[in-house]
């Protein structure tokens, strides 16, 4: 039987949607039965993989098949994964297709509530999914919906071996997830965030195995799943990161925990409830602490007061209730539970930046304790639902009250790194994304923590509280992006001619590609003393086209055969032969393709618009040069990046 392939998986979940389109259902609403479809057959699946595994053990021993199939094949003490009661095998569904004594639907809710009864780890976890849910006089799935989703879901099984590599049902979740933000658009907002926001954010962050990751604001649990592929494809254990997070809608929780489960996540702790009320995560009777807290809060909402836990937490100030302020709320909430030395980045609405009020108030004290490292703009439209633009804050604790914080490199303390990405992006056809090499640039940038001219800029809290900029850390303020204003010639545009002088201000990028621009232009000689420069004359200062440039077609023929130009690109060739000869490839030491398996680690997908077929990670999702024992590329099965081993 031929592997499962990625691509084909997707495709197939994607017609299980197109069926319940039709029955009048958007992406928020059908979403879920989809999700519980998927989890019921892989489960049942996987039990059955387990199951023959433990039968034929014990015959192997000299126990007869029908009572090794009767002691041990139904005994869930003997199952390492889920035990799939009889109701919820995927068999027995398929059996009772043309049986009329019930609803089917009401099979299909049973088998999900037998799996979840026979199973602690799904307590409430499949609850909302109820497939005999009616809506006016009318079911929300009929049954003829239910028995043909239960035949598509038919055609493919999904065991662990046939998967053409092993967290391929969690790469298809993930895709189902991000289909459903796209079609739910702003209620997608509340439970997804793009996972190019994520890479970044957590690439900076550099969660290593041994850690503790938090999000207060987990949603569907995207930002602990990349900040696991993370540990693990930089050649850490994965097993050994503590995950946890909570949120505040019982759908969300749902996928989340069935995200965290289907990448084979099963000790992550997802809790339901109010985070500014009621953070969930204690541990004797405090708060727990965690290394690198990671979150995108949800924009610009009100909260309350009443009946909060832990109101020590915002020792920083409190933001007004009313008027939609609760963000920096969520701030000093990641920063009260982030262990000294830890980090926090989270992503923000750009008014937390300038705004007046409490918020200035707060804002002062983090910058007074040197908390804030660095300042991100991220270009508009980035994410679902929410068009306005965004930033990501980058923060440190400090618990030493010192002007200086200890937790900051010492080359960092008392100055904030603001970095302009507003203009890197991708633009899709109804939202904007980030391209890998933006990612890279970004992380380059704040890992060198220098000035770079209309990107990045390092300054001093003290310039910050300054009367002029009062605690204000509006980007542009300190970082301009804007390009300068194209020169105007009224010469050149009433006579025509290239002013030499703007030729010459680009005298760099020609010498950069080795062209020297008497190639491409001739000087106008000065106008006679005779005519002067009335109407219809070039003067000196003024350039035209070299004869041969005749027509648009011709300029590219004649700088590609400059021997300028391919001299530069000789020596740059050269220059590449010297460095690769030097530094062979390390993906050599990596397994061929032959002997790859499947549980080779998972590529990193690149950040592309989601809508045509996805490629996957290669060089520009890590940096050219990466350091010893940092991301390699290696041609297994699959393009992945896998840790470099010394030789």
């Amino acid at each position: 039987m031929p592997k499962l392939a990625l691509a084909k998986l997707e495709r197939h979940l994607y017609g299980a949607a197109d069926r319940l389109r039709q029955e009048g259902l958007d992406a928020a609403t059908y979403k879920d039965y989809i999700f519980g479809l998927l989890f019921l057959k892989r489960c049942s699946d996987q039990f059955e993989a387990e199951r023959e595994r433990i039968v034929g053990r014990k015959v192997d021993q000299g126990v007869v098949q029908d009572e090794a199939q009767r002691r041990y094949g139904e005994n869930p003490d003997y199952y390492d994964t889920f035990f799939v009661p009889e109701l919820a095998r995927w068999d027995y569904l398929s059996a009772k297709l043309n049986d009329a004594t019930q609803p089917f639907g009401s099979r299909l809710d049973k088998a999900l509530a037998a799996l979840s009864e026979s199973n602690e780890d799904l307590e409430h976890v499949l609850d909302h999914i109820q497939f005999m849910r009616m809506q006016g006089n009318r079911r929300v799935v009929g049954d003829d919906a239910c028995r043909e989703l239960v035949i598509h879901f038919s055609r493919h099984r999904l065991r662990n071996e046939d998967f053409q590599f092993s967290d391929l049902l969690g790469s298809a979740y993930e895709f189902l997830i991000n289909m459903f933000a796209e079609s739910a658009g702003k209620k997608g907002g509340d439970f997804y965030t793009p996972r190019d926001v994520i890479r970044l954010m957590v690439r900076i962050l550099k969660p290593t195995a041994g850690m503790r990751v938090y999000d207060p604001t987990c949603g569907s649990g995207g930002m602990l799943i990349i900040s696991r592929e993370f540990v693990e494809q930089s050649g850490g254990d994965p097993g050994n990161l503590y995950l946890a997070g909570q949120v505040n809608d019982a759908s969300a929780w749902s996928i989340c925990k069935l995200n965290m489960l289907l990448h084979g996540e099963t000790g992550a702790d997802i809790r339901l409830e109010d985070t500014l009320l009621h953070p969930m995560h204690r541990e004797a009777g405090e708060l727990e602490r965690f290394d690198r807290v990671i979150a995108n809060p949800p924009f610009s909402q009100n909260y309350t007061r009443s009946n909060m836990e832990f109101p020590e937490r915002f020792r920083w100030g409190w933001c007004p209730t009313s008027g939609k302020k609760a963000d920096l709320m969520f701030a000093q909430h990641m920063l009260a539970v982030c262990r000294p030395g830890g980090m926090v980045a989270t992503v923000m609405p750009n008014g937390v930046l300038f705004r007046g009020g409490a918020e200035r108030e707060i804002r002062r004290k983090l910058l007074e304790q040197d908390l804030i490292e660095a300042v991100i703009a991220l270009p508009q439209n980035l994410f679902y639902g929410a068009g306005i633009p965004a930033c990501i804050l980058i923060m440190r604790p400090n618990l030493t009250g010192r002007e200086q914080n200890p937790a900051k490199p010492e080359a960092r303390r008392g100055q904030v790194l603001f970095i302009n990405a507003d203009a890197e992006y991708f633009a899709g056809r109804a939202q904007n994304y980030l391209r890998p090499e933006h990612v890279e640039k970004i992380v380059t940038a704040y890992e060198r923590f220098a000035d770079l001219p209309g990107y990045a800029r390092v300054v001093p809290v003290a310039e910050i509280a300054d009367p002029a900029n009062d605690w204000n850390l509006n980007i542009r303020r300190y970082v301009d992006n804007a390009p300068p204003p194209e020169p105007q010639d009224v010469r050149a545009h009433l006579h025509g001619g290239v002013p030499a002088a703007e030729v010459e201000a680009r005298r760099a990028l020609f010498d950069a590609v080795g062209l020297d621009p008497a190639q491409v232009f001739v000087g106008h000689p000065p106008p006679s003393p005779l005519v002067g420069e009335g109407p219809g004359v070039r003067g000196g200062g003024y350039l035209d086209f070299a004869p041969a440039l005749t027509d648009r077609a011709t300029i590219r023929p004649l700088i590609e055969s400059d021997p300028g130009v391919q001299a530069r690109a000789q020596t740059i060739r050269k220059t590449l032969d010297t460095w690769w000869a030097a530094h062979p490839p390390a993906s050599s030491r990596c397994p061929s393709a032959a002997t790859s398996t499947p549980s080779a680690p998972r590529c990193w997908t690149a950040s592309s618009p989601p809508s045509p077929p996805r490629t996957h990670s290669t060089a520009s999702n890590w940096p050219a040069s990466s350091p010893p024992g940092g991301p390699t590329p290696c041609p297994t099965s699959r393009p992945c990046w896998r840790t470099a081993s010394p030789v």
